[in-house]
């Protein structure tokens, strides 16, 4: 069978001094700093380009973060944005909010924290990982059709979905403490596809020198 890379990209800093959880909310941009992760991924491709390994197929999620992440890695590598819905953020309860103890003491949250395995206050692991999953076996399928074995793609998306594509790939449990995820900012959780099965996965940090700093917010 065929091997093709799929590159899962986590977006770059979002400029969002009140510290929301954001989720899926319209027109949260990029940080300066989130900018500059995006320019250093799409100089990561180029150099790849330049020793004969670039992605032929490029996805970004469609929210505002994920395409302004897309952007310079477009152009460096004269690709085309194709907007898919399936690798959107995930879907949350707290969308909005700032995760503050005192807001989570709240009783109207309480019925949301009953199950935190699915979890119940937003879209269930499993959910999340299967259409990130068929999302990436079609950008597999792409990829192949425009470079052949060996090519690659990438999908710009968030870290949640990431995450849980990449716990379900591994055979993992999905459900997990969200401070242990590895999928920083600007940061590329790479699945190896022989056909549409795993082979291998694969973590990068291509813009890791400007990680110290950044801002974080509560994971979905």
């Amino acid at each position: 069978m065929s091997q093709v890379t799929v590159h899962l990209l986590r977006h770059g800093e979002v400029f969002n001094p009140d510290g929301v959880l954001y989720g899926r909310l319209p027109e949260f941009h990029l940080s300066e700093l989130g900018r500059a992760m995006a320019v250093m991924v799409a100089e990561h491709f180029a150099a790849r380009a330049a020793q004969g390994s670039a992605p032929v197929y490029l996805v970004a999620s469609p929210l505002t973060r994920a395409q302004e992440t897309a952007r310079p890695t477009a152009e460096a590598l004269g690709l085309d944005i194709v907007t898919d819905p399936r690798i959107i953020e995930a879907e949350n309860h707290f969308e909005g909010l700032v995760m503050k103890p005192s807001e989570l003491r709240k009783p109207k949250h309480w019925p949301y924290f009953v199950n935190p395995f699915r979890p119940s206050w937003g879209e269930a692991y499993s959910a999340q990982a299967e259409r990130m999953m068929a999302a990436a076996r079609d950008a597999r399928r792409r990829a192949f059709e425009l470079g052949g074995d060996g090519a690659e793609a990438i999908m710009v998306s968030h870290q949640l979905p990431i995450w849980s594509t990449r716990r379900s790939a591994e055979g993992k449990r999905l459900w997990h403490d969200p401070r242990n995820r590895e999928c920083t900012l600007a940061s590329l959780t790479s699945l190896t596809f022989d056909g549409d099965d795993v082979i291998k996965v694969a973590y990068s940090e291509p813009a890791a020198e400007l990680l110290p700093g950044a801002s974080t917010t509560p994971g979905a």
